[in-house]
């Protein structure tokens, strides 16, 4: 009899995505549907998810879901986890809903230190809508309504979100990572599951931001974005622990 060496995780349901060739949020689905199903908390995650590329994520996710309006998954899921405090919430954005439209929600959400996890896909542009600049976009990376390349003196550097967060006392774990190797996809599945295992052990807000490909909108092969994480974008995003303390 043969051994079964690979199956699909619980957490999510045998469906075909809608992304592109060489998008990363498939791969992130699938670290994070993993750790919540190690975890054993499937029966009660409730995921909150954005207006972006992976808007149709209830359709992956085999739990609870709540659609937001753009850019406010972390105010639903403050409500939502002070309602149901036993239940594992989590939202899932990406840089146009999180940091442009959504920055008020997700600061806020973290100086409160609201105890639900957020995975931050950051792919340095708007994937959905078709390429423009992002808060995130690149110093000279030429997008959609940046054709010349992002000039800092007209649109400002690149929004650190993970350090601007890990200044907020309410923000207790806070990691960036990356999945373009299987070396940073073991990384990046220890980091998602310590910030759920944080928010099981009521510690306060946790956060994980991925670095993801967009290969559609950057203009690249798949196995050029794959490259390009590495050579370039972990050169502003640094990868690692950005901020880990514990509650007393």
């Amino acid at each position: 009899m043969k051994e079964k060496i690979f199956a699909i995780t619980e957490g999510l349901l045998d469906t075909p995505t809608h992304y592109c060739p060489g998008c990363h949020h498939g791969i992130v689905h699938r670290l994070v549907a993993e750790v919540i199903t190690e975890l054993g908390v499937l029966d009660k995650a409730i995921l909150v998810e954005p207006v972006g590329c992976s808007v149709n994520a209830h359709q992956y996710f085999n739990m609870d879901a709540v659609q937001a309006a753009h850019g406010r998954a972390p105010a639903i899921a403050s409500a939502v986890k002070r309602v149901h405090p036993d239940a594992v919430v989590f939202t899932y954005q990406g840089d146009g809903d999180l940091a442009a439209i959504g920055c008020a929600e997700i600061v806020h959400a973290a100086l409160r230190g609201e105890k639900f996890t957020t995975i931050f896909v950051n792919n340095i542009i708007y994937g959905m809508t078709g390429g423009q600049m992002a808060p995130t976009t690149l110093e000279g990376q030429t997008t959609a309504t940046s054709p010349f390349g992002r000039k800092v003196e007209e649109a400002g550097s690149p929004m650190r979100v993970s350090e601007m967060l890990a200044t907020l006392d309410g923000a207790k774990y806070i990691a960036r990572v990356a999945v373009n190797t299987p070396a940073h996809l073991t990384k990046a599945k220890a980091a998602i599951k310590e910030a759920f295992t944080r928010q099981l052990r009521g510690d306060g807000f946790t956060l994980v931001e991925v670095l993801a490909t967009c290969p559609t909108n950057w203009g690249m092969t798949p196995v050029k974005a794959n490259a390009f994480v590495d050579e370039t974008m972990t050169q502003v995003f640094p990868l690692g622990i950005i901020k880990d303390k514990e509650n007393c």
